[in-house]
């Protein structure tokens, strides 16, 4: 497992919890010491995760470790059929989707991948949707309406893919199509950010009724890094870059561009896949249902008075 800078104490503290866990023949009162350790071991993490910065949330929400699109979809739902290709160009690794149920009710999910190790996220092109994926995303969202299902995206890309062949097959195009559509899909949505939401290539999935962020993520229109190689002309300035972009879930929270933080087990996501699934499948019955019963004219309506009226009163007038 990869390890933190900032987790280095806890990691260790985890080791020899484990250890002593193990050891059947360790002398004294190996029960005590289990609850001490246990008791340090949450009282330190309190402590590591109150005093991280920015910058220091921008690499958890990339720790190699995070649960990606793929097991969160494999713990919470059921069901689940991946659909491939854009049916214009090819299919893109980096974008997966499907029909699936959630606690018996039938969705679409549509969400970004990152690979879990070198081969894999080569092939995923390190989560960087083409406009392939975006077009894809697209066809599922149309398939969604015409069934009646409500999609659920799950946000985890540093940003859409860089390359000049992505924007010779015509990537902002599909990018601002998926915009469009989403703006006026009449099926609920509900938008998850679970690693990194990085640009444009966040927000071709990102427009929601609700937009949800799992606690230890970040979303922003830039990475620190490439904020940093503007502003500052050195990407060594992205710590400050990503304390400038408000892109931590109660920065957003305070801005009015998320709606819900969804906890995560102390320690983060990929301490225990288990519990994040968990408290993100609750989070989404929630929304789904206060959103089910909606009128789907009005809801149309307000998801688009909702990004109509971002950054109102945030620039002074000319």
């Amino acid at each position: 497992m990869a390890t933190l800078e900032f987790e280095r104490e806890l990691v260790k503290l985890r080791e020899d919890l484990e250890e002593i866990r193990e050891d059947r023949g360790f002398k004294g009162d190996r029960e005590a010491r289990i609850s001490e350790l246990e008791f340090e071991l949450k009282a330190r993490t309190t402590r590591v995760f109150a005093e991280l910065t920015p910058w220091d949330k921008v690499q958890l929400a990339r720790h190699p470790d995070r649960p990606h699109a793929l097991d969160f979809i494999d713990l919470i739902l059921t069901d689940f059929v991946e659909m491939h290709g854009d049916r214009h160009f090819g299919d893109d690794p980096a974008v997966v989707g499907g029909p699936a149920k959630l606690a018996g009710q039938r969705v679409m999910v549509i969400g970004h991948q990152k690979g879990r190790d070198t081969r894999e996220n080569v092939r995923r092109n390190f989560g960087m949707a083409s406009p392939e994926g975006f077009r894809k995303a697209r066809r599922l969202m149309v398939q969604a309406e015409k069934f009646g299902m409500p999609v659920v995206t799950l946000l985890d890309i540093p940003g859409a893919s860089p390359v000049l062949e992505a924007e010779e097959r015509g990537q902002a195009w599909a990018i601002a199509d998926n915009l469009l559509e989403m703006a006026g899909l009449r099926v609920p949505i509900v938008v998850v950010v679970i690693g990194e939401g990085g640009s444009g290539g966040a927000l071709a999935l990102g427009i929601g009724d609700r937009i949800l962020m799992l606690e230890h993520t970040v979303y922003s229109v830039a990475s620190p890094e490439g904020a940093a190689s503007i502003v500052w002309r050195d990407h060594k300035f992205a710590p400050e870059a990503a304390a400038a972009l408000k892109l931590t879930p109660p920065d957003l929270i305070e801005l009015g561009i998320v709606d819900r933080i969804v906890p995560e087990p102390p320690g983060g996501a990929h301490i225990d896949f288990d519990a994040a699934a968990e408290l993100l499948v609750g989070a989404l019955e929630d929304e789904l249902a206060a959103l089910a019963g909606r009128d789907i004219d009005a809801l149309v309506a307000a998801r688009y008075e909702k990004f109509r009226s971002m950054g109102r009163g945030a620039v002074a007038p000319v």
